[in-house]
C-alpha cells in the first residue's frame, strides 16, 4: 500500500545570498566611475536595504546594480519589497523590505489555483506561513510544482521536503 506523497510550498529569502549581493554592489557602487560625487551608497538599515545618492536617476541606479547582483546570487527580486524614492533633504532614498513567508491570502490563492488547474486527487493544508501539498501520485505534484512554477505570483516560491 503506497502511502501519500509530499512536499511544502514555502516562501524564504537566503539572508546570506542578500548580504553577499548587498556587499559586491556596495563595492561596484564605491568602485563606478558614474556613481563618483553622488553619494550613492547601498547598506543595511536594521532589516531593510538602505539605498541613498543624490538624484532620482542615480538611486534608481543603485536599485539597477542591487538587482543584477541579487538575481546573479540566485535571489528572486519578487523577494524585495521597494518604497518609492522619496526626497530626504540633499538625497533620494529607496528602502527594500524582504518578503518572507506565504501571507494568509497567497495561501488561499495558491491553493484556489491548486484546486481549479491542479490535478483532482490533490489536497492542500495551509500550516502557519507553508502550505502542505500532498498526494497519492508523485506525477501529480510535478504537475503541481509546474503549475506553481507557471503562475503569475507576487512571492518568491521554493518547493521543499519533497518525499
Amino acid at each position: 500500500m503506497p502511502s501519500d506523497s509530499s512536499f511544502d510550498v514555502v516562501s524564504k529569502v537566503d539572508r546570506q545570498e542578500v548580504d553577499n549581493a548587498l556587499n559586491q554592489a556596495a563595492k561596484e557602487i564605491a568602485q563606478r566611475y558614474d556613481f563618483k560625487g553622488v553619494g550613492a551608497d547601498v547598506r543595511w538599515s536594521g532589516e531593510q536595504i538602505l539605498m541613498v545618492a543624490n538624484s532620482e536617476d542615480r538611486v534608481n541606479a543603485v536599485l539597477d546594480v542591487l538587482q543584477t547582483k541579487l538575481i546573479k546570487r540566485g535571489v528572486s527580486l519578487k523577494v524585495l519589497d521597494l518604497s518609492d524614492p522619496v526626497q530626504s533633504g540633499k538625497e533620494v532614498r529607496i528602502t527594500a523590505d524582504l518578503k518572507e513567508g506565504l501571507a494568509q491570502d497567497v495561501a488561499k490563492k495558491i491553493g484556489k489555483i491548486i484546486r481549479d488547474e491542479g490535478p483532482k486527487g490533490v489536497k492542500t493544508q495551509i500550516t502557519g506561513d507553508e502550505m502542505r501539498v500532498t498526494s497519492k501520485s508523485r506525477d501529480e505534484l510535478q504537475e503541481v510544482i509546474a503549475l506553481l512554477k507557471g503562475a503569475d505570483l507576487d512571492v518568491a516560491l521554493q518547493f521543499v521536503n519533497y518525499r
